[in-house]
């Protein structure tokens, strides 16, 4: 079974006590910040961005009281935490989400989920012609999808369940590290309700949290499937048609993009926007860690950026201030800048 618990283990080791643990709980949740942004692709922790959203506070601290308590981590700092030996060997042998893909689906998930879910209800109920039930999902913009999909799908409609049935065994039958269990239970069908969420922690024995990650797991699988199926005569491709976009990128750090584009320096888009400095910095450093052909040449000179590079290597550290003890002639936001164009490579 995958583990909550496991995941955070690895997102402590990753972070190596440079980050507090509370940034663990914000990348779970998917906080849409500079910093969480930065952090998620620094230290190779983007599959698990945003896969948490309600996890609250609370039960993130009693997650961290468990495993501290259990000798897994030990204190480095206040709110940072570090491995212990026992930490290290227990990481080697737990199983990790294979499939999870939170900064690339789970944007996506929830739609594609609404659709699917009322995709299966529907096309169940026309095998056994049956119209009178009441739908799943309540979304009008659902509805309108499905109606349309229906409309300009050239199948018979009496055979579009047994090609949706054909077409998911085919995805889940090519993976047997998959339990498909983790989301059929849950689809309603002719005569037949789906289990809640909560329904399917109790039906495996699991608590509510760890459910949720072995469902998106799956989930996240199912898409990844599905979004390399080049066939356009399969229905399952219909679901993710307009649902797959570049959400990269923070909403103030777009417009401070446009204003880049024309020309404008940091200091003059600061003063445009009535921002602080600092705050056009950090959306120089999503563009860096975001835009594939963003260059940084014009914010650090080539010989510092090596520097950079080599000192991080060297010393093992993603750690701004220890890289700047090494090189006083490098700004805080050069390293970042340097860290976030080349970091993530450098480290994998």
């Amino acid at each position: 079974m995958l583990n909550i618990e496991n995941i955070i283990l690895y997102c402590i080791k990753q972070l190596n006590g440079e980050r507090t643990i509370y940034s663990i709980y914000h990348l779970l949740n998917g906080k849409k910040s500079s910093q969480t942004i930065q952090d998620a692709h620094l230290f190779s922790l983007k599959k698990f961005f945003r896969i948490l959203e309600s996890l609250t506070r609370e039960s993130f601290d009693k997650i961290i009281e468990k495993i501290f308590e259990k000798k897994l981590i030990r204190k480095c700092g206040e709110q940072r935490f570090l491995l212990t030996p026992t930490g290290d060997i227990h990481l080697e042998k737990i199983q990790l989400p294979i499939y999870i893909n939170g900064w690339s689906y789970q944007q996506t998930a929830n739609l594609f989920w609404e659709r699917l879910t009322l995709l299966v209800q529907v096309t169940s109920n026309l095998v056994f012609q049956e119209t009178h039930y009441i739908p799943i999902q309540k979304n009008k913009e659902v509805h309108f999808w499905l109606k349309s999909t229906l409309k300009d799908f050239h199948v018979p409609r009496s055979e579009i369940g047994k090609l949706l049935f054909s077409e998911l065994m085919d995805c889940f039958e090519e993976d047997k590290n998959i339990d498909p269990s983790f989301l059929v239970f849950r689809l309603t069908g002719y005569q037949k309700i789906g289990l809640t969420p909560l329904q399917m922690s109790q039906k495996f024995k699991i608590n509510s949290i760890d459910y949720h990650i072995e469902f998106i797991n799956v989930l996240h699988f199912l898409i990844r499937k599905v979004e390399n199926i080049h066939n356009h005569s399969q229905l399952l491709p219909e679901l993710l048609k307009g649902l797959i976009q570049d959400d990269s990128l923070t909403q103030s750090s777009r417009k401070t993009w446009v204003l880049l584009k024309q020309g404008y320096s940091i200091e003059q888009i600061a003063g445009f926007r009535r921002l602080k400095k600092s705050t056009i910095e950090d959306h120089i450093v999503e563009f860096a860690l975001n835009v594939n052909d963003f260059s940084i040449d014009d914010y650090v000179d080539n010989v510092i950026q090596k520097r950079i590079l080599e000192i991080s290597q060297q010393t093992e550290s993603k750690q701004l201030k220890l890289i700047r003890n090494y090189l006083e002639a490098a700004s805080y936001f050069q390293i970042r800048l340097v860290l976030a164009k080349y970091g993530d490579r450098q480290w994998n």
